[in-house]
């Protein structure tokens, strides 16, 4: 009797280790999801940030540029005409 009551004391002590074995091991893992999905959710945020702000930059580049490129065209414009108005003055000289 006794080696029976001992053997079934020394099973429940072994199923009771195995059973708080995998709570824990359940805890971490929930754990660890937790963390991973807290760490993609950042990740996520500074991306959406970081894309945003490439998006600003590059249309205040473009802003520059167009209104650089108006700007050449307008002296490139301005300086065409003064150089037509010349020839057409020393053409109209030439055939007086």
């Amino acid at each position: 009797m006794k080696s029976k009551l001992a053997a079934l004391f020394a099973a429940a002590a072994l199923s009771s280790g195995t059973f708080v074995f995998a709570q824990d091991v359940v805890h971490d893992v929930d754990k660890a999801a937790k963390d991973t999905g807290h760490a993609t959710k950042v990740a996520a945020k500074d991306t959406a940030k970081g894309t945003e702000k490439a998006a600003d930059k590059t249309a205040d580049a473009t802003k520059t540029a167009a209104t650089k490129t108006g700007h050449a065209t307008k002296t490139a414009a301005k300086a065409t005409a003064k150089g037509t108005e010349k020839a057409a003055d020393k053409t109209a000289d030439a055939v007086k």
